[in-house]
């Protein structure tokens, strides 16, 4: 498994079993939306300092793999 993956958990009893950040109830989509919005890594690490450039990483490699699993399904369809 990718190390950078290993950041991101998913439990049931933190934020509805979202994608999450080292269990830190930052879900994963939100990161990518402040991102996606125009925010720099840096400017996301200075509003939410707990958070580790990696963290930010790990989000982007989620949604990378979640897009080739999601791809494959269409294909297969």
């Amino acid at each position: 498994m990718n190390t950078l993956l290993e950041r991101i958990t998913i439990d049931p009893l933190i934020c509805h079993g979202k994608p999450v950040i080292r269990g830190l109830r930052y879900p994963v989509e939100s990161l990518l939306e402040y991102l996606a919005g125009g925010n720099r890594f840096e400017e996301v690490l200075a509003e939410f300092p707990d958070l580790e450039l990696e963290d930010l990483l790990a989000c982007i490699e989620f949604a990378a793999q979640s897009i080739k699993l999601k791809s494959r399904h269409l294909v297969m369809a």
